[in-house]
């Protein structure tokens, strides 16, 4: 039986072309259906007549809905651009299409590059890969025949993700991140905090901005419509420092679905671009139950969450360093290892304090935390209330409120260690496993 595919050609020759070699030549496929435009090619889609989708570069309204609704009918996306043509393949990746062919590929080589596509979504393994912290990015090799570097997935990464994530019970992901990003920022050329908690996000109202300003939303709708780049993301955040931008989240909760998961990809590669370091600030749900209703295209309030942990380049896992925080968060850790993330993850105990616990607050903690979980924590962050109010009550950073304070300090190390740069002043510490 042939392989059904589906294409949008636009009135591009090479439709004709594949059309009439796969009809006459033995490479098992069979274009079934040549769509006039987006919606045509949606509705055949939807009816389950074919399982690939050759799709031109350039195609007006071909964005990614277009590739969210054709995944959820298990169509694997194939892009069709001419060779060198790198704007109609920087169009055509920004919104999610991974697999790119040159239109003068000979049949066989198109025929083997749509069976693998569909291979792939079978396995869910359709994903972009990604690459270890601190290690050069890897990118996808190009399929024998195809030629030139045009199947090479993405460009190579300059800047870092770091994932600020936590659960439930408010254990400080917020104060974190924002205290983070300031201290990277001293650290490291440039840095951008963003706020993508889809459940209340904070950081606007935490360093004093209107939490009106579009954002990560309006992020989110320039990737889907491919309109944003380095400059682009640039132009949405605020200015909080030489080196500090802020992308501000959600000012309404309920507004969650504009954070489409197919967009943050994009976002964090513009993100990339603009800084060496990129901290954002998740919601802490990863429950996937809503992915169990029949409207597969449903949206996910918690897939933003798990798309910017899945493209991270290291998280940060907070707890709080109290017998109810190190539940919660033991239990968190159960939940992270099940959503496969794969990128590295650090232990940050909040809010240590003496009392919570008999006997030295630090030893009995750590010791915890490796008999429950198996892991050391890389960061030991004292509770130092005063200097947060400080900073909260006049919307400022953590460094500006108090530079002396002993939580600061905490977060300066934490930032050296992330940043694998010596600690300013001298001191050293120890990452934890």
């Amino acid at each position: 039986m042939k392989l059904p595919v589906l294409s949008l050609a636009d009135g591009a020759a090479w439709e004709e072309r594949l059309v009439a070699a796969f009809e006459r030549g033995p490479h098992g496929v069979e274009v079934v259906r040549r769509c006039v435009d987006v919606v045509d090619l949606l509705a055949v889609a939807a009816s389950g007549q074919g399982r690939a989708a050759l799709v031109a570069g350039r195609v007006r309204r071909f964005d990614t809905d277009a590739v969210d609704r054709l995944a959820a009918a298990g169509v694997a996306v194939v892009g069709v651009v001419p060779r060198g043509d790198v704007a109609a393949e920087d169009q055509l990746r920004a919104v999610g299409v991974a697999t790119l062919l040159p239109e003068d590929a000979e049949p066989a080589v198109a025929a083997a590059v749509l069976a693998e596509a569909v291979r792939s979504i079978a396995e869910g393994d359709d994903r972009a890969p990604r690459r270890a912290f601190g290690d050069p990015s890897l990118s996808m090799p190009i399929p024998p025949g195809a030629g030139g570097p045009l199947l090479v997935d993405r460009p190579a990464r300059r800047g870092s993700v770091v994932a600020v994530w936590g659960p439930t019970g408010a254990p400080g992901r917020t104060t974190l991140a924002v205290a983070l990003a300031d201290e990277l920022a001293q650290l490291a050329p440039g840095a951008l905090l963003i706020d993508a908690d889809v459940y209340g996000g904070t950081i606007a109202a935490a360093v004093g901005l209107l939490d009106e300003s579009p954002g990560l939303a309006a992020a989110c709708r320039q990737a889907g419509g491919q309109r944003l780049d380095a400059v682009a993301l640039a132009a949405l955040c605020w200015q909080l420092g030489p080196q500090l931008r802020v992308l501000t989240g959600l000012p309404i909760a309920s507004r969650w679905p504009e954070l489409r998961p197919t967009a943050i990809a994009p976002v964090l590669a513009a993100a990339r671009t603009l800084a060496d370091f990129t901290v954002v600030d998740c919601g802490f749900s990863l429950e996937t139950d809503e992915e169990l209703s029949f409207d597969t295209l449903a949206p996910r309030r918690n897939g933003a969450t798990l798309a910017v942990l899945d493209d991270a380049d290291l998280v940060l896992v907070v707890g709080s360093a109290d017998p109810i925080g190190l539940q919660r968060l033991v239990r968190a850790l159960a939940d992270l290892r099940e959503a496969e993330i794969g990128a590295p993850t650090w232990i940050v105990l909040n809010r240590v304090r003496s009392g919570v616990v008999p006997g030295d607050v630090r030893a009995e903690l750590t010791a915890a935390l490796q008999r429950f979980a198996g892991r050391a924590p890389a960061a030991l962050l004292p509770l130092d209330q005063r200097s947060v109010d400080a900073a909260l009550a006049g919307g400022r950073l953590l460094r500006e409120a108090n530079p002396a304070s002993p939580l600061r300090q905490a977060v300066l190390e934490l930032a050296a260690a992330v940043a694998g740069v010596p600690v300013p002043g001298g001191r050293r510490r120890r990452r934890g496993a």
